[in-house]
């Protein structure tokens, strides 16, 4: 038996009698001739359909490709269960392996033709026959199941350059819209973003590296106050276009453009929504045009976050909801620009950044309650500079309600677990961020965190290593790498990556764990000159107390340590989250001083 799904065509034979042809049948015909008795064979085409279905999975074993007639080479695929057809490779299949001169291992040879039950008949999908113009169809029921989807990098049609954070933005909202859909899995901008010019690699190839079904191509073109998308769903596995459309509008309805895109292809492949997210994608407030565009470029900013960058964020996310006062998104960005900017203390102070942070990420769930970027901004907050557990997972559950495909807030809940030691729920965590964001070389960094904390050294450098790989330069890879050695007591190994980090526009902390790491191994004079590095980096005179306390630890200067760790905490350093599971605290944890820090951050909750 050989099985295709394609068109068929009535037509009169020689006899003047009915009768059908086409290639649906002749590649049928070239897929059944590939086979000895018994074997029931698929095309490729219709493997994949039946592979999105968990009872057929099991019983599909491909065989790879064999040349038929006139050159074609077909993929063809073995379907047997323990009744029902030929488990053996077929003959042709043997003898082409054994001309590569490679091995085949091969099962018993089913004698004969075998029952076949009344169930296959489903195989052959068709579900009803059209005669129109004189032609016969046989149609597939419908395209195999799409349950995930990447938006590919929308091209810039505007001709200007500098418009290209726009195509980028427009990129970065579509798939937030799609992410929305909890029946639909979701790839996070942030992997798919390199996808970009026309070198990148082959459709099908992408889908296989981000392990996703179809993916959205297309363009965008601003002209004066006209926005235009140009968008095509694509299914990525048998590399065909499914669908096509523009859709165009004012700047000020940009919103409502990617709403309206975003329900076409979730109504294409058939998604059904829920009557949150029907209500989601069908409403959406008009914005200032001048105030959209600085948020996109303060998200464009944010997506490249070096201090400088950071400041340039902070400062278009400030333009943007000052231009339209109840622009929700816009203060969700703004809190998470504040908040990163005030881990790294390059260029703002955790207590200048953690009041702002807290209030533009409550301006934004106050203007939308619905928005899950605005929940996760307050639930980060609530972890980074708080440390109230109960309510920052209270947030991070419902921000998952409302975008169950947002990998950033999975990434960062699985941080702050880990820093908690519920390393079993962050691990869980971790890996829902790494399927929606592949790609994302920060992912692949903050999942080490919690294997590093369980002394589970190698794979955490695996991890670190992959993220490097990702991105070269990417600062972070080699301090992960750098504290990892600490975590492990291998001091004297931590000082090498350390020392390439501080060389690549890092900020200060990274000079910091570099002079621990020193003192630790017992070169008092870099871990001194570490500190005067420090000052040196001060923002606006200020050196953040955690910095120098963690080389006054590596000093073994613990009374010192202990007063600047104290400091930290009247100046609402983010870093004291680290108190309670990393081992550079062991030598002081039964201090009284350090059991008094550990209650104020709620470890005793």
């Amino acid at each position: 038996m050989g099985i295709h799904s394609g068109p068929v065509n009535e037509i009169t034979d020689l006899n003047e009698q009915a009768n059908i042809a086409g290639a649906g049948i002749n590649i049928a015909q070239r897929v059944m001739d590939c086979g000895d008795a018994g074997h029931i064979l698929l095309s490729k085409r219709v493997a994949d359909d039946l592979e999105q279905y968990a009872r057929w999975r099991p019983l599909l074993h491909e065989l790879g490709e064999y040349e038929v007639k006139h050159g074609v080479r077909l993929a063809v695929v073995n379907l047997y269960t323990d009744t029902v057809g030929n488990p053996a490779p077929p003959q042709k299949f043997r003898e082409r392996d054994e001309q590569r001169t490679e091995t085949t291992t091969t099962g018993p040879v089913g004698a004969g033709r075998r029952k076949v039950s009344i169930w296959i008949a489903s195989l052959v999908l068709v579900s009803a026959v059209l005669v129109a113009g004189g032609l016969l169809f046989f149609h597939r029921v419908e395209p195999h199941a799409i349950g995930s989807i990447a938006v590919l990098p929308l091209d810039n049609y505007s001709g200007d350059p500098n418009q290209d954070y726009f195509a980028e933005g427009m990129t970065d909202e579509l798939t937030t819209d799609l992410a929305t859909i909890s029946r639909l899995k979701v790839i996070s901008r942030s992997s798919t973003t390199q996808f970009t010019g026309a070198h990148r690699p082959p459709t099908r190839e992408i889908a296989k590296m981000l392990d996703v079904d179809a993916v959205v191509e297309g363009s965008v073109r601003r002209v004066g106050d006209k926005v235009r998308i140009t968008a095509q769903l694509i299914d990525a596995r048998a590399d065909r276009h499914l669908w096509a459309k523009s859709f165009e509008r004012d700047s000020r309805d940009v919103l409502a453009l990617q709403n309206e895109l975003a329900s076409a292809i979730a109504s294409e492949i058939d998604v059904q929504l829920t009557p949150g997210e029907q209500a989601r994608l069908t409403s959406a407030r008009s914005v200032n045009p001048e105030a959209y565009d600085a948020y996109l470029k303060g998200r464009y900013f944010f997506n490249r976050p070096s201090d400088e960058n950071l400041s340039k964020a902070i400062t278009q996310f400030e333009l943007a909801v000052k231009l339209d006062p109840n622009f929700a998104p816009a203060y969700s960005g703004l809190s998470d620009a504040y908040l990163w900017a005030g881990f790294n203390e390059g260029i703002i102070t955790a207590a200048e950044a953690k009041l702002k942070a807290r209030n533009t990420a409550e301006k934004s769930l106050q203007l939308n309650e619905a928005s899950a970027e605005a929940h996760t901004s307050l639930a980060t907050y609530l972890g980074w500079c708080e440390r109230e557990w109960a309510a920052c997972e209270r947030e991070f559950r419902r921000a998952f309600d409302l975008n169950p495909n947002y990998a950033f807030a999975h990434d960062q809940f699985a941080g702050i677990l880990a820093y908690q030691g519920r390393f079993a729920e962050s691990e869980i965590e971790g890996r829902r961020a790494a399927e929606l964001d592949p790609l994302n070389p920060e992912i692949a960094v903050d999942n080490s965190v919690s294997l590093a904390l369980q002394a589970k050294f190698q794979k955490a450098k695996e991890e670190v290593n992959r993220a490097a790989e990702l991105d070269p330069s990417f600062f972070f890879s080699d301090f992960q790498l750098g504290w990892i050695e600490i975590q492990a007591s291998n001091v004297k190994a931590a000082i090498q990556p350390l020392q390439k980090a501080v060389t690549m526009q890092s900020p200060p902390f990274v000079t910091a764990w570099l002079g621990y790491a020193c003192g630790a191994a017992g070169d008092r004079n870099a871990a001194l000159a570490a500190i005067e590095e420090l000052k040196k980096k001060a923002v606006h005179g200020y050196v953040p107390p955690f910095n120098l306390a963690i080389v006054h630890l590596g000093l073994g200067d613990r009374d010192r340590a202990l007063d600047l760790l104290e400091q930290a905490m009247t100046g609402d350093s983010q870093w004291l989250i680290y108190l309670k599971e990393d081992r550079i605290f062991d030598p002081i944890r039964s201090d009284p001083r350090f059991v008094a820090l550990m209650k104020k951050c709620h470890f005793d909750k």
